[in-house]
């Protein structure tokens, strides 16, 4: 029979370690002195010590460690749970190397145009949502104002219920910037079902993954965030997916000071 410090030397875990094994069950000393207190180790269980320091070092909890020496001898239930961690550290070497690959070339901006962390871009899916749309062509972006207030003199007596969170944005469906005749689309998500007017339809937005960036302030910064959005999705892999979109959490709708504008640009992007 072993000490516990001997055998704390021989499998090289700690004596406070092998002592939260004995607690929770996993490793229990072969014997306790019942007058002293002391454990011992027998010889065999070394290689139980090895074969819960070998499972943890390929990233087992404690807990799938007990299930393991459980069933020992069965070779296929081991290969279930050693096929599952491989899923698992697998799914975490991509996040790794997608949060790496957003390591660099956010520092790579950095090198280039530091004005370019100004503004933090994200990666956000919304899922999918009901809404209130009205659609047109109108003379610049300027005239967006025109649609809202379609949308909402044609819904007044309808009394819409927001939905929470509400989205009110703006959606530009040209491919390209356009001096005049540029078509636009509001929307602002509602529960609740609608019957359609003259203008506006009501109907489930599928849903969208983004790149996107707040921002706070006047619009005259819409062109910088546009191009950190841009440049940003084009340098970690993505491509463009369908219209980009602007959601007004504050616009001057609620506030008429510019600088209290509250602005989301979304890009719809999806992995090259």
């Amino acid at each position: 029979m072993l000490k516990i410090g001997y055998f704390s030397k021989l499998s090289r875990i700690s004596i406070r370690m092998l002592r939260h094994y004995d607690e929770i069950g996993l490793l229990k000393p072969a014997e306790i002195d019942p007058f002293t207190g002391y454990r011992y180790y027998s010889e065999d269980q070394l290689s139980v010590a090895n074969r819960i320091t070998a499972l943890k070092d390929m990233g087992f909890g404690l807990s799938d460690i007990g299930e393991m020496l459980l069933c020992a001898d069965d070779s296929a239930q081991l290969m279930q749970h050693l096929l599952h961690k491989q899923a698992e550290l697998v799914k975490l070497q991509q996040q790794t190397a997608y949060r790496m690959r957003l390591l660099e070339t956010a520092m790579e901006r950095l090198r280039k145009d530091d004005k370019t962390m100004k503004y933090d871009v994200t990666l956000k899916t919304f899922p999918e949502r009901y809404a209130a749309t009205v659609r047109m062509t109108i003379p610049g972006y300027e005239q967006e104002g025109l649609l809202w207030n379609t949308l909402m003199q044609e819904t007044d007596h309808m009394h819409l219920i927001p939905d929470d969170p509400c989205y009110c944005c703006a959606v530009f469906h040209d491919k390209e910037f356009k001096e005049t005749e540029v078509d636009v689309e509001v929307q602002k998500t509602v529960k609740g079902t609608y019957p359609d007017t003259e203008h506006v339809v009501f109907r489930t937005l599928p849903e969208v993954t983004v790149a996107s960036a707040i921002c706070r302030g006047s619009y005259e910064q819409m062109p910088e965030i546009n191009d950190a959005v841009t440049r940003w999705a084009l340098d970690n892999g993505y491509e463009f997916d369908g219209p980009m979109f602007n959601i007004y959490y504050v616009s001057p709708h609620e506030t008429s000071d510019p600088n209290e504008f509250v602005t989301e640009v979304c890009y719809s992007v999806k992995k090259k």
